[in-house]
């Protein structure tokens, strides 16, 4: 509650005090120009007043969870002082791998509703919250995974346009690195306008250390070092730049840098968006508009000069194509490929028919039985039910953010799809299982005919041949249920599942699962052909 009320100027008017006080400190030069927002994200005064408190609170959390975080990097270096260390340790410290993200959209409680690409409302969502954990107060717990409102992204990504997952501007990318190393580097508060890559970080730790990257390890050959040392910045400020040039790339969102200008193309994506899945199928990188910006003047791409300077931006794309060559980027926007064009080529275990048994845990989910969209199947379980009331998970994938549970609960049968925080759809038996040794089936069939990446599927559950519950799935999970999660046999653990037994995990099952067979009855993923 540290930063309760400190946000309540809305996102506007904190990238207005932001950009002043960064003036103010020499953080950035003083003739920058503050970009103004993109007209396709969300105005802090079209925010309804009645989601305003969730809004709020969901960008308070994040700063009390970014100072958190500063404290424990701080009690590192505390420790190092303590040993008499520091004096002579090399800190590097990224504020982060990217801009800003808004992944969040229109602020969420589940961040995989996002990479889903699953249809929400801020206000559905805190009626999940009020309904499911209690209210606002559950926002930074356990029980979800919040993300702010992208527009607060564009607010935190002061002074630059856009945010992550954008490499045509510098909101995407900039993040702030500081270096120390007391012994070496003299106290400096000028900041570096050298401009430089994640990729210098390991050359400059070999100058530093007075080492040549290895040219073999263990008899491979190595590839050599895309970046440079920034040793030759650490006492001199204004030393002249060295770095020559430098690519981005990120599902079709591309820049390059060379000797202070600076080309680029915002990519087929938005990412505070809604993924426009018709737009996908017709892009064509050939056709892609660019734009030029000359950093020496223009510290925040606030001028395009594409129309303007034509014979430098052609030189400009050529260069990126020599670097994106060199550097195996081509072909432009392969990171699309497995994400939106053809998810059944995406990692996964090559596997249509699994032999899983008690105590097999852990398994990520991408090496275990997929229950994603279009991928249906049969799962049969034999077990033993101990008691007309056993209790217990039989298998599990995924966690609270989402995931599928099959369990006992006081002797009925239930079945968990749960599609996100949002989306949860529940098969339970009409009566609880008799005692004795059971024979239990999952059958999971996606309705392919129906035009949707995330088809729908009908959930069926049997007992011993005998249908005892089902369910209609209408909203499937398409790309994750949780990658910080487990597949289980025989229990639940991380975090829950089901909602229905998230105060009594793991969960554990109590009596013996003889064996459980999961088998694809049709396993090609839905594709978008292009």
């Amino acid at each position: 509650d540290k930063y309760k009320g400190k946000f309540d100027m809305g996102w506007h008017k904190l990238r207005n005090i932001t950009f002043e006080k960064q003036k103010a400190m020499g953080w950035i030069p003083s003739t920058t120009e503050l970009t103004e927002m993109d007209p396709t994200m969300t105005k802090w005064e079209d925010i309804p007043e009645e989601d305003r408190a969730f809004q709020l609170r969901l960008v308070e959390v994040y700063a009390g969870f970014l100072e958190h975080t500063d404290t424990q990097d701080g009690k590192v270096i505390e420790e190092l002082e303590r040993q008499g260390l520091f004096n002579n340790t090399l800190v590097i410290y990224i504020l982060g791998d990217n801009g800003a993200s808004a992944e969040g959209q229109q602020g969420t409680i589940d961040e995989f509703i996002t990479e889903n690409m699953l249809p929400s409302t801020a206000q559905q969502q805190i009626d999940v919250l009020n309904r499911d954990f209690g209210g606002l107060s559950a926002l930074g717990s356990k029980h979800v995974d919040n993300m702010y409102h992208s527009s607060w992204a564009w607010a935190l990504d002061t002074p630059f346009k856009s945010t992550k997952l954008v490499a045509a501007h510098f909101g995407g990318t900039r993040t702030p690195l500081a270096i120390c190393w007391p012994k070496v580097i003299k106290p400096d508060p000028r900041p570096r306008s050298q401009f430089h890559h994640v990729a210098d970080i390991a050359p400059t730790i070999y100058e530093a250390i007075g080492i040549e990257a290895p040219g073999h390890v263990d008899g491979v050959a190595q590839q050599k070092l895309d970046g440079i040392s920034m040793v030759y910045t650490f006492n001199n400020a204004t030393a002249e730049e060295k770095k020559a040039a430098q690519y981005f790339e990120v599902m079709g969102s591309r820049g390059i840098y060379k000797d202070g200008w600076f080309a680029s193309v915002f990519g087929p994506r938005i990412p505070w968006k809604d993924t426009d899945e018709a737009a996908l199928k017709k892009w064509d990188p050939d056709t892609d508009v660019w734009e030029l910006y000359d950093l020496t003047k223009d510290y925040t791409q606030a001028h395009d000069l594409s129309k303007e300077m034509p014979e430098k931006l052609e030189k400009m794309k050529q260069i990126f194509l020599l670097e994106a060559s060199e550097n195996k980027v081509l072909p432009v926007g392969a990171g699309l490929y497995t994400v939106f064009y053809h998810p059944e080529e995406a990692p996964k275990s090559h596997l249509t028919d699994f032999e899983l048994y008690q105590g097999m845990t852990r398994i990520a989910e991408s090496n275990a039985p997929s229950f994603k969209s279009g991928v249906s199947s049969v799962s049969t379980v034999d077990l033993d039910v101990p008691a007309a009331e056993a209790s217990g998970v039989l298998y599990c994938v995924g966690g609270t953010g989402g995931g599928f549970s099959l369990y006992l609960d006081g002797g009925y049968l239930y079945a968990e799809y749960m599609s996100t925080l949002l989306y949860r759809y529940i098969a339970r038996s009409a009566a609880p299982l008799t005692p004795g040794r059971r024979k239990i089936e999952v059958h999971l069939s996606y309705d392919l005919s129906v035009p949707s990446m995330a088809p729908p599927a009908d959930l069926r559950l049997l007992v011993d041949s005998q249908e005892v519950g089902s369910v209609r799935v209408e909203k499937s999970v398409r790309f994750s249920f949780d990658l910080a999660e487990t597949f289980d046999v025989g229990t639940d653990l991380g975090s829950p599942v089901s909602l229905n037994y998230a105060k009594r995990a793991p969960f554990s099952y109590p009596a013996t699962i003889h064996a459980v067979h999961i088998k694809y009855t049709n396993h090609t993923r839905r594709s978008v052909v292009i």
